[in-house]
């Protein structure tokens, strides 16, 4: 059995677990459940993930840790872009709208407490501290939230400070009550509770709140916008290396892990090479 040891953060958020179960939503290699695990901390845990890779690699630091009995490993997109912790921590003094390369300095991490949000400086990588080019179109809508701001925080609460879970859970909702998926409400007619379908259209507004306009064609999560951003770099021809410090990624190889499909699998690109390693072969 391998001991399993933890950057300081992650020992942060160790010391503040309680109760029997931890749910380790974008687990990566399952350091945190299973140093939890190897130490008595608690008696089970779930270790989620979005993508396979990194729920291989969990894998492999729970049997190495012989606690891999005690593990529920699921392959799904959990809670989870920037990061969403790096999101929730971003503060002023590290988004430079002016001059000729606006960009936003990655170098606080937001997790909480007992729903009480904590600001870290430790990342999760030594890669995650980063720098990032910012597109015109962000540029401007930051500017505006800027211009109205009353606080060192990008994303606040009301009081000026940054979201506990709570209100991060409620913030996210106002976003997927803007896609067109189909949702079920239950209203009490005569005492019986009925189920209302509701199909929302692209383009039109809610009925029960005019405010409201659906205006996103899929099922979103935070970490599909993170998965958005790396894969348009690497279509318009991004270099490899450059998506990875870009992306927060420790290696390259993650990076490829994770997106070669995106390179190095496309026909267009493909067929040229594929003809001309069979150009002088017979009929």
């Amino acid at each position: 059995m391998r001991p399993v040891r933890l950057t300081p953060r992650l020992q942060a958020i160790a010391d503040a677990v309680s109760g029997e179960t931890l749910a380790d939503i974008g687990t990566d290699h399952a350091y945190l459940p299973a140093y939890l695990l190897q130490n008595g901390k608690i008696a089970r845990a779930i270790a989620a993930d979005l993508r396979a890779g990194p729920l291989a690699r969990a894998k492999v630091t729970a049997r190495d840790a012989g606690c891999a009995d005690r593990m529920n490993f699921r392959l799904c997109d959990g809670l989870r872009g920037l990061r969403r912790e790096e999101a929730l921590a971003l503060q002023w003094d590290s988004v430079f709208l002016d001059g000729d390369a606006p960009h936003i300095t990655v170098c606080r991490a937001w997790h909480t407490e007992h729903n009480r949000p904590v600001i870290l400086t430790d990342l999760k990588t030594k890669a995650a501290k980063r720098t990032i080019p910012i597109p015109p179109q962000l540029v401007e809508c930051l500017k505006a939230v800027r211009e109205q701001s009353a606080s060192d925080f990008v994303i606040a609460n009301r009081d000026g400070g940054p979201l506990s879970d709570t209100q991060w859970r409620r913030v996210w909702g106002y976003v997927r009550t803007r896609t067109v998926r189909e949702r079920t409400y239950y209203r009490y007619v005569n005492g019986q509770k009925i189920p209302h379908t509701v199909t929302p259209v692209l383009g039109e507004r809610a009925t029960h709140n005019n405010g409201v306009v659906y205006s996103i064609d899929f099922e979103v999560t935070p970490h599909q916008l993170r998965h958005t951003y790396i894969t348009n770099l690497l279509l318009a021809g991004v270099d490899v290396k450059t998506v990875q410090v870009l992306a927060g990624h420790e290696h390259a190889k993650i990076t490829l892990d994770i997106y070669a499909h995106l390179t190095y699998n496309q026909p267009k690109d493909l067929i040229s090479k594929v003809n001309q390693a069979f150009a002088n072969n017979p009929k």
